[in-house]
């Protein structure tokens, strides 16, 4: 349930300790890591021949470890994560199910709009029942990558770079910048007009993902309006 724009209900889940990364191209870091001569990523070997953004023969699964906060998450391969018991083989073959599962569905949803779906990642949690669910967020631009189907082969063939939608352009700003989120390193500071162009971008996803006009809530007053709105949820209950 979403009582307030800003807030979500959910069912209190134990997460996996492992993110589920589906790629189909090769693009982010499976391209930086191509880049580097590497063949293999989490366990999985990447064919000769390939050039940034192409599409690979099947969606490979890139598992990566579920770091605290303040740490990095770091690839792992599907034998490390059986290996070392983080997730018991029976749960992480439904893992992989769901996650080529709801990529399969995603990637005909955003085809139906245009888009390329080029990589996600998806988190999963037990509910006290034993439960495995989806949780966190799933196809937005924070945790996705997609690129407009229209041009696509023809930007391929001619080595230019995709139109894509996602927060691949923040992270190459920052590193841009100086800041790969190292320790020591300051967060460079964005100005004004950089910070609407990132607006406008994930404005500009959600409108051509849901297919409606992208309305602003109303930001006058938050604290109050949440706390109307789910006061009103929890009494309704």
């Amino acid at each position: 349930a979403t009582p307030d724009p800003s807030v979500a209900v959910g069912h209190l889940c134990t997460p996996f300790k492992v993110e589920m990364v589906i790629r189909g191209y090769v693009s982010g870091h499976a391209a930086r890591e191509y880049a580097l001569g590497k063949r293999q990523i989490c366990g999985v070997t990447m064919a000769e021949g390939l050039k940034e953004n192409d599409k690979f023969p099947e969606p490979i699964i890139t598992p990566t470890t579920k770091a605290d906060n303040g740490e990095h998450d770091e690839d792992i391969s599907r034998e490390a994560i059986l290996e070392k018991g983080i997730v018991t083989e029976e749960d992480y073959l439904i893992l992989e199910k769901y996650t080529r599962a709801l990529f399969q569905r995603g990637t005909e949803i955003a085809a139906s709009r245009g888009l390329i779906l080029v990589d996600t990642k998806y988190e999963f949690g037990k509910t006290k029942d034993g439960v495995i669910v989806l949780i966190d967020e799933i196809h937005t631009p924070d945790s996705s990558r997609y690129f407009y189907s229209e041009g696509y082969q023809e930007r391929q063939d001619n080595g230019e770079e995709q139109k894509q939608l996602s927060k691949e352009f923040v992270r190459r700003w920052l590193i841009e910048n100086g800041f790969q989120g190292k320790e020591g390193q300051q967060i460079p500071e964005m100005d004004e007009a950089y910070i609407t162009s990132v607006s406008e971008r994930y404005i500009e996803l959600y409108e051509k993902i849901l297919g409606e006009k992208f309305v602003k809530a109303d930001i006058s007053d938050i604290d109050s309006r949440i706390e109307k709105n789910v006061l009103s949820y929890l009494k309704n209950k």
